[in-house]
């Protein structure tokens, strides 16, 4: 099939140019067919899950099967959760439906991106004739898609679709849907905004910057793009008009602070930054390093809150953290600490490892997690839950279902190492985690399976809708053909 002896680098690099394109084709077969490896194994351990008693019981419980195994599989690649699922869909996809598919992609044949894009044309596809129909013909063609873009691959799919299942066929996204508005850090203290709007929306927010960047004094130093952009600040705080950065006492144009806490963004700094004794950049979470003279200006208008390390503190006596802890705890972490997540500390809870009142209300019993992960941890318990310990650095030692542990680093240490230093030693009894709490896990109205069979039942009953419109079209215009050639008959 191939061969699984991977080269050196420097076997690679000692290799002439026909060798170097040899090297370059067998490691992308190599590449694909360990992902499919990758996703089988996720789409088996899925079906074993399932299999379990425990499992098939929790399927309305807002973390259900599958979240629970995307769980799993993202903390063993060290991924998100997102990345995860879209590895079990995919698996499952190729396992339970395309298996013609997924021998090529094992064997490197086809690689992620054909299995991607045919895996969602297909989606909708139900008819347990068609769809091995399409398998075989996926079998025989999909292996020349490797220098094909994605649109061509699916025009191919889409197009076989038609032919075997036409109510399967997805419609292609209008313009008005893919609207979008993207942010993206660039350079310190700099980030990219781009998108798709509305056009009108456009125009209201192009003639919008204009206004505000025009209510600043002529002696403002700032060229008008550099004012339109500082606009954005204006406009974002819900202000009228636009500080003015003339430096005169004697400004003509008013100051129009905005309303203290209308927009809030966290920037983190030492305190010699923030004097003029360093010149360590600061951290804005999601977005990296700001200089220290940004941090600086940044510093005059914002209201600051120094955060301390509680060293070797006391338990707090209740269960929610003062406000003084809670703000060290999220400094500390920045993000949800299971394995592979980034969900930040604004949308994450404090979490007792040791669940209170048996573990104390103390930095080294604390973390961050997000609700998913809060929710796993908390009710899939049992043989297969998860089990995480803390150490007083933040360090938290997760043990999986199937026994792997993994360790999370805080995540605000990278930056500030003092936030991890030990908050102390806590002698914590021992306790066995169980099931019982099950009852207050939150549900769905629906499970994750009849979710899906309705999406798919939605989009089809639309196609449907539409296939029927256009007969009916199309016979209306026939009979109008037949009406006016009888009215006026060619001539013979």
């Amino acid at each position: 099939m191939f061969d699984t002896a991977l080269p050196s680098l420097e076997g690679i690099r000692a290799r002439d140019d026909a060798g170097l394109v040899d090297a370059m084709q067998a490691a992308a077969r190599l590449q694909a067919a360990f992902l499919a490896r990758v996703f089988a194994a996720a789409a088996e351990l899925y079906h074993r899950r399932l299999a379990e008693q425990q499992v098939a019981a929790r399927e309305i419980w807002a973390i259900d099967g599958w979240e629970a195994v995307a769980a799993e599989i993202a903390a063993a690649q060290g991924i998100s959760r997102g990345r995860a699922a879209g590895q079990l869909r995919l698996g499952l996809a190729l396992t339970e439906r395309l298996p013609k598919l997924e021998a090529l992609f094992a064997a490197g044949v086809v690689d992620y991106q054909v299995v991607a894009a045919v895996v969602h044309r297909t989606e909708l596809m139900i008819d347990p004739d068609a769809i091995p129909r399409m398998d075989r013909w996926l079998e025989r063609n999909a292996p020349r898609w490797g220098k094909w873009s994605r649109a061509r691959i699916v025009e191919a799919v889409d197009y076989w679709v038609q032919v075997v299942e036409p109510a399967a066929v997805r419609e292609a996204r209008t313009l008005d849907q893919s609207r979008h508005i993207l942010v993206t850090p660039q350079h310190s203290g700099l980030a990219e905004i781009f998108g798709e709007v509305r056009t009108a929306d456009a125009l209201a927010f192009d003639h919008r910057l204009d206004e505000l960047a025009g209510t600043v004094c002529p002696a403002d130093p700032r060229t008008k793009q550099q004012r339109r952009a500082d606009a954005l600040s204006a406009l974002t705080a819900g202000a009228a008009i636009m500080a003015c950065e003339c430096g005169s006492p004697d400004c003509p144009a008013v100051t129009g602070e905005a309303s203290v806490g209308a927009v809030m963004i966290h920037v983190m700094a030492e305190q010699a930054t923030l004097e003029g004794r360093s010149d360590m950049p600061g951290y804005v979470p999601g977005f990296g390093g700001l200089q220290a003279d940004a941090v600086r200006t940044i510093a005059k208008s914002a209201k600051l809150r120094t955060i301390r390390h509680p060293r070797d503190a006391a338990p707090e006596p209740g269960y929610r953290p003062s406000a003084a802890l809670a703000d060290f705890i999220r400094c500390r972490d920045l993000t949800c600490r299971f394995p592979g997540c980034g969900r930040p500390a604004e949308v994450a809870d404090i979490d007792h490892t040791v669940p209170w009142p048996l573990g104390p209300t103390h930095p080294s019993n604390l973390k961050l997690l997000c609700r998913l992960h809060h929710l796993l941890k908390t009710f899939w318990v049992g043989p297969h839950g998860w089990r995480d310990r803390q150490e007083p650095d933040g360090t938290v030692i997760w043990t999986a279902p199937t026994g792997h542990t993994y360790v999370t680093k805080p995540g605000g240490a990278l930056y500030f190492p003092q936030l991890a230093n030990p908050t102390g030693e806590l002698n914590l009894p021992e306790w066995s985690p169980t099931g019982s709490r099950g009852v207050m896990m939150p549900t769905r109205r629906r499970t994750r399976d009849q979710d899906r069979a309705y999406r798919i039942w939605l989009e089809r009953n639309h196609n449907q809708e539409r296939i029927a419109a256009a007969a009916i079209e199309a016979a209306a215009a026939e009979h109008a053909r037949r009406i006016a050639a009888a009215n006026d008959p060619p001539p013979f």
